[in-house]
């Protein structure tokens, strides 16, 4: 299996064919008009149900980065079909790709997202796209590359989450002194503090506790609850929503990694705190807009039964 050019490699080929552009074949779209330029033209078209491989950069007019490949351990793909209808000008741009196209080309956001323009531009911003297309591989070829990168990309993450750790870890010590709290700390990182022991025999993977909780940012922001009148005191109140303790089936992956550990440590009627490192969180993921990627969590949880 050959190795994907880098879109590196593709954006030199693109920039080196400025000053040659008029050597270059240019091509207009059917629907839309969209002039595009062949920096490096290929000629191998994949067959029906096979995968066309590309990478592919988005750029407004005064060269900032929209949407990149290179942002993305893997790169676009699309699965090849004849019948497949031409609605506007990026789809005939695509559909007639072929492996070792290199492609330019520019036109309004209007016509570039269609219906999914974004809302910090206008319908007449110039949007530039840069597209190269690398490699056809039929289904069981993609599925053991998308697998290959997919387990470096693990090997990756996990080597960043040491990392990672090591750093939040002298936050949250901070964050501790702080709070003048008596805490303490598991193997993996996670931070707990019990504040009401409860009864009970320890609580084993597979058991259901009911849990009330309260989540908060290290800066004090709660970005969801079960409480209602925690809710409520922090402008947060939905109306319609339930709020009642949250079941868990604990040590079974049900929740993020830092609530599976921390409630196993817990018994019917327990109070405490969790403080959570992100990798035993929601790691380099952002949660909507109110958990960014990389946060450390801290969570006021209460036992209110275990079955």
């Amino acid at each position: 299996m050959k190795n994907s050019k880098s879109l590196l490699a593709i954006l030199a080929l693109l920039v080196g064919a400025i000053t040659l552009t008029s050597c270059k074949k240019t091509k207009v779209t059917d629907v839309d008009g969209i002039e595009y330029t062949y920096v490096k033209e290929g000629n191998e078209k994949a067959p029906n149900g096979e995968f066309l491989l590309y990478n592919f950069e988005v750029l407004t007019e005064s060269d900032s980065v929209l949407i990149s490949t290179s942002d993305n351990p893997y790169p676009g793909y699309m699965q090849a079909n004849d019948s497949m209808p031409v609605k506007n000008g990026m789809d005939e741009i695509f559909l007639n790709l072929r492996k070792g196209d290199s492609i330019a080309f520019e036109s309004t956001a209007k016509i570039i997202f269609g219906d999914n323009l974004p809302p910090f531009l206008k319908e007449e911003d110039v949007i530039k796209v840069r597209l190269g297309a690398f490699e056809i591989m039929n289904e069981e070829a993609i599925q053991a590359y998308f697998d290959k990168v997919m387990a470096a990309e693990e090997v990756k993450r996990s080597e960043r989450a040491v990392e990672i750790l090591a750093e939040e870890d002298k936050t949250i010590q901070e964050y501790i002194k702080e709070k003048g709290l008596d805490a303490k700390k598991t193997e993996s990182g996670l931070y707990y503090v019990i504040e009401e022991e409860g009864t009970g025999e320890p609580v084993t993977p597979g058991t259901t506790m009911h849990v009330n909780y309260a989540g908060y940012l290290l800066n004090g922001s709660l970005f969801d609850t079960s409480i209602e009148a925690v809710a409520r005191a922090n402008n947060a109140f939905t109306e319609g929503r339930p709020y009642e303790p949250l079941p868990v089936s604990v040590g079974m992956g049900q929740v993020i990694p830092g609530w599976d550990e921390g409630l196993l440590l817990l018994k019917k009627g327990s109070k405490g705190k969790f403080i959570i490192p992100s990798p035993l969180g929601y790691g380099e993921n952002a949660m909507g807009d109110k958990i960014p990627a990389n946060s450390v969590l801290v969570f006021d949880v209460d036992v209110a039964d275990v079955q």
